[in-house]
């Protein structure tokens, strides 16, 4: 089944509901989550290409979040420190949604990097979290799946970075989840 990154993210999340039993105030979707004056020497990279007026702080915005009770449903913009340091599990998905394409690996191994960039800032803070990488390569057509070798460099840069990497397709499902 072909279907957008968005769809996907909300059958993870609605599966994480029904099924995994995590309680709403505790989940969240596409939150926004941000770190002012981040220690990571990505955020930093990222945080300096903004223009002057809108340094000092870097926001990412992971698909799905599981957070501590601690979090109690607030994780609005305003609730800055408790959505970073109350983040349990952050979830980036990539999907095959694009025809006559197909996924590569340095687009998913930059969200990779941020993952580990985020778990990076958490420790920071004294607490931990694990960050999981998700690719769905759904497309019905060989032409348009990634190859082996781009799977196997995927998965190189999640180990090398200490990040979980599920990979589901067809033809295809692999993890590297500890």
């Amino acid at each position: 089944m072909l279907g957008s990154e968005l769809h996907y993210q909300a059958m993870i999340y609605h599966c994480l509901r029904t099924a995994g039993a995590v309680p709403i105030d505790q989940l969240g979707m596409n939150v926004k989550i941000w770190i002012s004056n981040p220690i990571s020497p990505l955020f930093q990279a990222l945080d300096k290409k903004k223009h002057e007026d809108y340094q000092g702080g870097f926001e990412p915005i992971p698909d799905i979040v599981i957070f501590s009770p601690e979090i109690r449903g607030d994780w609005r913009r305003r609730n800055r420190k408790r959505t970073l340091v109350d983040t349990l599990l952050a979830i980036e998905v990539k999907a095959s949604e694009r025809a006559n394409g197909r996924l590569r690996p340095g687009e998913i191994i930059s969200d990779i990097e941020k993952l580990a960039a985020h778990r990076e800032e958490v420790r920071h803070h004294k607490k931990n979290m694990y960050p999981v990488m998700l690719v769905i390569d759904s497309t019905p057509e060989a032409t348009e799946r990634m190859t082996n070798h781009a799977i196997d460099t995927i998965f190189q840069a999640s180990k090398k970075l200490d990040v979980g990497l599920l990979f589901c397709s067809d033809h295809l499902k692999k993890s590297a989840i500890r």
